[in-house]
């Protein structure tokens, strides 16, 4: 099960991300500074798979093993970033050393690196000119890395279990949203299982999507 990617400003891919200024709710530009997505109260996750975490990426440590799961056929199908070390480098640079809006780790079960994550403020993000967009809407982008880690329902375990912590720490976000591409039939399906519903399908500048979101309990 693969997810989608946030593109580096001025490159439309797979995910349908437009790049340019961050925007406000519903498409208005927002004041300068950091997004501030980074979630450094993130704490172990027990799940049934084992105990998961993110960590942020750092390079260029960790250039080699994502470059080799970027140029996965299966992963390349959806992400559009294979190729030599510095393709993979620039889309990361992009978001470590950009305004905040999107921060990637690298997520870890029982200590082995096994899935590559992106977190943003779709709130602020181009997608939020696509969606009734609500303050703080963080969105989730996810990648499988290794073939034996997919086809195992890890996704939808990982996915449920990020979705409650994001929730848990940031009490003004009040939706965790994401935009699978409709023909990555896997993916939807275990959005849908983590618990996240089937909102609209987006016409984005390179794909057509399905909006998922997992809100949160009227009780919290």
């Amino acid at each position: 099960m693969q997810g989608q990617p946030a593109h580096p400003p001025g490159r439309a891919g797979r995910a349908g991300r437009t790049g340019g200024r961050p925007v406000g709710v519903r498409g208005h530009p927002q004041p300068g500074g950091r997004a501030v997505t980074e979630l450094p109260e993130l704490g172990t996750m027990p799940t049934p798979a084992g105990v998961f975490e993110l960590r942020p990426v750092r390079l260029p440590g960790d250039l080699p093993l994502l470059t080799s799961w970027m140029n996965d056929p299966e992963v390349d199908a959806f992400w559009e970033l294979a190729g030599p070390p510095a393709t993979t480098e620039a889309h990361l640079r992009a978001q470590l050393e950009g305004d905040g809006r999107s921060e990637p780790y690298l997520g870890l079960l029982d200590g082995t690196p096994m899935s590559y994550w992106e977190v943003y403020r779709a709130d602020l993000d181009p997608l939020a000119e696509h969606y009734p967009a609500e303050p703080h809407d963080i969105g989730v982008h996810l990648l499988l890395g290794p073939a034996e880690a997919r086809g195992r329902g890890l996704g939808t375990t990982l996915l449920a279990a990020l979705a409650e912590e994001i929730l848990r720490v940031r009490p003004e976000c009040g939706r965790v949203v994401a935009e699978p591409d409709l023909r990555n039939t896997p993916s939807v399906r275990a959005f849908r299982s983590a618990g996240f519903r089937f909102a609209a399908e987006l016409d984005l500048p390179a794909k057509r999507a399905a909006l998922m979101m997992r809100r949160r309990p009227l009780a919290d």
